[in-house]
């Protein structure tokens, strides 16, 4: 009697290993390698387990079946490209058609990136209207195959939720636009790097438009011209364009970039200063100074 309940145990055992191995042990741990694996809309559990033991993706399709129906998971499965591997177990391949963890494109967007320069990353024409200053700048994960339209308006969407209520309020208050506030944005991103110059260089900016004094950013220009150099030429000034801001007096007619957080919130709170102008260097410092002979000096020394 005990040995007979001795040999059922170890028969049990026996089972438990076996289907353990089957569904938590890969398929083959060499092959990293992803592969494309597509869940139509509508496929079964067996259809997807089928195809997944053709593809050589997994050991046994009955054992796919036996571990999504034991989770009580069979209509969950979710359509969609999947990048999969026979490094991976059953059980691992199971969880992500459960989870619909399709495969994804990782694209960073850098603050100060133009429409052009997204389009470029992403490979693909970005349609609509207005979008310069409006597509925030982040880290995006898209699934294979996103339209602009999609990209767009999670773009868009994030921008909407980092200018949160309170800034919305504050730029009300001032008796400003965003579009405004996104336009002068746009061009001290361009023009300085830390939080600190981006407060001074708004709070110049302000009050040159206050004053009636021409802006001259820089950056206006190459936004004209398309080039990278920081080097601006007499006859560069001179460009007949709404958006050269050495001719015209006021904000260009739009963003010449997509501004970060940091510059859309040192527009909406500009530090007051005796600062008139500022210059900034190569070397990523930004000089600032009270009379138009201060700056002339330092252009004269370092713009040499």
């Amino acid at each position: 009697m005990v040995k007979n309940y001795l040999i059922l145990l170890f028969l049990i055992l026996t089972e438990i290993i076996f289907f353990w191995y089957e569904i938590y042990w890969p398929k083959n741990f060499q092959l990293t390698e992803n592969e494309l694996f597509l869940v139509q809309k509508g496929q079964s559990l067996f259809e997807i387990a089928e195809n997944l033991e053709k593809e050589r993706l997994i050991k046994n399709k009955f054992f796919f079946d036996f571990y999504v129906i034991l989770k009580g998971k069979e209509k969950r499965l979710q359509a969609g490209e999947y990048f999969l591997s026979p490094s991976e177990s059953i059980a691992g391949t199971a969880k992500k058609i459960i989870s619909g963890d399709i495969a994804k494109i990782v694209v960073t967007i850098p603050e100060g990136f133009t429409i052009k320069q997204i389009e470029q990353r992403l490979g693909l024409e970005l349609p609509g209207e207005n979008l310069e200053g409006f597509l925030f700048p982040d880290t995006y994960e898209f699934p294979l195959g996103v339209s602009g339209e999609e990209i767009v308006k999670k773009m868009k969407d994030n921008f909407d939720k980092k200018l949160t209520p309170d800034l919305r309020e504050e730029i009300e208050r001032q008796k400003k636009t965003i579009f405004e506030i996104v336009t002068m944005a746009s061009m001290i991103e361009k023009e300085v790097k830390t939080y600190e110059d981006k407060e001074l260089v708004s709070g110049i900016l302000w009050k040159r438009l206050k004053n009636n004094i021409p802006l001259q950013v820089d950056a206006t220009l190459t936004y004209i011209t398309g080039k990278k150099t920081t080097k601006i030429s007499i006859e560069e000034t001179q460009i007949d364009s709404p958006y050269n801001t050495y001719k015209y007096l006021g904000l260009p007619p739009g963003p010449i970039c997509n501004p970060g957080i940091d510059s859309i919130k040192a527009a909406i709170y500009p530090k007051n200063s005796n600062y008139w102008y500022y210059l900034s260097i190569p070397e990523g410092k930004t000089i600032f100074s009270k009379t138009l002979e201060e700056h002339n000096a330092v252009k004269a020394r370092y713009l040499k």
